[in-house]
């Protein structure tokens, strides 16, 4: 198998195994979504301590936490895919799967978006009509609604911050994992010390599973990392909506959550700038346009 086509191997099994997420986290019920999240930041942070002991990173590790500016955008990084989990979470929990998947529809759209305002980056005409749609969308799910979509633009916005945090922080997502949890584990722990959790509560498989949520989120994120230096932006970026695309089918073929003609049509707008702004991705890809990592 050649390098590209492990590459995309990889790639393609991180994308699945995120759009899979809807199924795992309902499995730990009566956990609330913040005692869940506590979880997944402590045992993401021992599961990336024991593969970087593994793999004798530690040195790499402190190379990249000893740049202070470095360490308070990872901070920052932290704090975002922190509220990011958290959301999703809470989404998955309270059967608002489909919403969920929008912010990630979304998000490399918002992304986009956050390139022009913070970085001031240009945008072509397409890129324009792609955010407009999107724009219209949100709007067309806010009447349908009878609110803004939440946790969508809350994902979304999240997420975004996120890749821009990281866009020029230069760390592997190993290390980077591993100080974004270590951040985050304090405040974590004292939630867990407290001890109003089930953790002991609901026996020993309860108990695996909220261990397990170090482990499922350690996994893809690992295989994205190998995939990102063996495939171009171009194979990433058209493989990231492999992610949602499996979250909105579970969410209306698996829990069978309501997909009205106007709900349809709000996430037909956004799959529109979606095609608009891929084919825009490509054709800078021919141009030989390089395109930055988000």
């Amino acid at each position: 198998m050649t390098e590209l086509r492990r590459g995309t191997a990889y790639a393609a099994a991180a994308y699945l195994l995120w759009g899979l997420f809807p199924l795992y986290w309902p499995l730990l019920d009566p956990a609330s979504a913040v005692e869940v999240l506590a979880h997944r930041i402590v045992w993401s942070l021992v599961v990336v301590a024991v593969l970087l002991q593994v793999t004798r990173r530690w040195a790499q590790l402190r190379a990249a936490v000893a740049d202070r500016r470095r360490l308070l955008r990872l901070s920052l990084a932290a704090v975002a895919i922190a509220l990011n989990w958290g959301v999703y979470i809470y989404g998955v929990q309270s059967d608002q799967v489909v919403e969920a998947s929008l912010g990630y529809f979304v998000s490399p759209l918002l992304t986009v978006l956050l390139g022009v305002l913070v970085l001031g980056e240009p945008l072509s005409r397409s890129q324009w009509i792609s955010l407009g749609a999107a724009g219209l969308a949100v709007l067309v799910l806010t009447v349908e609604g009878g609110r803004p979509p939440w946790i969508a633009l809350v994902l979304a916005c999240s997420f975004g911050l996120y890749g821009l945090l990281k866009k020029t922080v230069g760390i592997g997502p190993l290390e980077g994992l591993a100080v974004e949890t270590a951040v985050l584990t304090p405040v974590a722990a004292v939630f867990l010390l407290a001890g109003a959790g089930t953790f002991t509560t609901e026996g020993p498989g309860h108990v695996a599973l909220l261990v397990g949520g170090g482990v499922v989120t350690a996994i893809p994120l690992l295989l994205f990392g190998a995939a990102a230096g063996r495939v171009t932006l171009t194979t990433l970026g058209m493989l990231q909506y492999v992610t949602p695309t499996i979250q909105f089918l579970i969410g209306v073929l698996l829990l069978h959550e309501p997909m009205g003609p106007v709900r349809l049509l709000g996430f037909a707008l956004v799959w529109t700038a979606l095609a608009v702004f891929t084919v825009d991705l490509l054709r800078q890809r021919r141009r030989g346009v390089v395109l930055e990592p988000a």
